[in-house]
């Protein structure tokens, strides 16, 4: 697939890592059933570009470009209180020369602080230009209009970047991410039986697919739910995938059964850590050193080990955990992460 003809800034130098992580595999095999686990290897997607990295660093790169081209000056987009895309848009929005402004959505009420830490506090150092708190349940694209509306007002041009960066566009990134880990394989002499990646506003985990089927990749990819069940998630990565195809000209229907995403380790809600999660932030920490985020990469590792504990994973398969960045949201969960917070299972 040829992927000059889209638009496109580039906000990283080379490819992320693809790496095996040695202590990670022995410390999650000592937990299985007769010692039956898979070795678990990682793309650091968290080293992208953007400060700090992390996946929508990959769509962005198609979404700015998109933006610049259509005469934008200033980036407006929305997420939750925490959000590693708001805080990912304003970076690139810095890089551009650009102004930024947020729209947040309070999924859980009182739950946006403007003195907290975390991404919260990024998004002041950083000088976001404006920030918009609604309600859960916000009509978040007519939240977004209506600031883009404001800006017209005052002769200036806002661009909507649709939340976590999910739509064929941003799909793009991860189109692009396919084709850099199908190159990596080959020059590592990696065979990945199957692959474990987020599954949230379905634009990484949709644009991957895609670009497998696209580049002819048949590996699995498995997506852990982040805020929603199957039967509410798996609609929409497919219809994500399908848009990325058709807006690639690839002439395929995306098959259902290409979509499979698990939703047993996002609750009791979206964003509210819970036990599973700390043990698998505390594990790949004091394993190899490297940081998962509360909300999304946590509690996507955790439902990667809770699957290996249910013999999902054959026995030393190579499995690849996509992880999408996010650590800078750690600082505001400190006491729930160290376990010094009681927590549900």
């Amino acid at each position: 697939m040829d992927l000059s003809r889209f638009p496109r800034r580039r906000y990283t130098q080379g490819a992320t890592p693809l790496e095996f992580l040695p202590h990670f595999t022995k410390a999650l095999r000592a937990t299985c059933l007769e010692g039956k686990s898979p070795n678990v290897w990682i793309k650091r997607d968290d080293m992208l570009g953007l400060t700090p990295g992390g996946n929508k660093t990959r769509k962005l790169e198609f979404l700015v470009a998109d933006a610049l081209a259509k005469g934008a000056d200033t980036l407006i987009t929305c997420g939750a209180p925490q959000s590693n895309h708001c805080r990912a848009t304003l970076s690139a929005s810095i890089k551009e020369g650009m102004k930024c402004r947020f729209v947040i959505e309070e999924r859980l009420p009182h739950s946006y602080r403007e003195d907290a830490s975390g991404n919260n506090f990024l998004f002041r150092l950083m000088g976001v230009e404006a920030i918009t708190v609604v309600p859960a349940g916000t009509n978040m694209l007519e939240a977004m209009q209506k600031v883009a509306g404001d800006l017209a007002k005052e002769g200036r041009k806002g661009y909507i970047v649709p939340g976590g960066g999910s739509n064929a566009i941003g799909g793009l990134g991860y189109v692009a991410c396919a084709q850099e880990l199908q190159q990596q394989f080959f020059e590592q002499g990696v065979q990945i039986d199957k692959i474990v990646v987020g599954s949230g506003s379905s634009g990484t985990h949709g644009g991957l697919l895609a670009g497998f089927l696209g580049n002819h990749i048949h590996i699995p990819i498995i997506g852990i739910g982040v805020s929603r069940d199957p039967a509410d998630q798996d609609p929409l990565v497919h219809q994500e995938a399908q848009a990325v195809a058709d807006l690639l000209g690839l002439g395929i229907t995306v098959p259902r059964e290409a979509v499979v995403s698990h939703g047993d380790w996002w609750r009791p809600k979206y964003s509210v850590p819970n036990q599973a999660m700390v043990e698998a932030v505390q594990m790949l920490a004091r394993t190899e050193a490297i940081l998962l985020d509360p909300v999304y990469t946590g509690k996507i590792m955790a439902g990667l080990i809770g699957l290996a504990r249910k013999g999902v994973f054959g026995k030393d398969e190579n499995v690849l955990f996509i992880h999408t960045g996010g650590a800078s949201s750690l600082h505001a969960y400190e006491a729930e992460v160290l376990g010094l917070k009681e927590l549900s299972a």
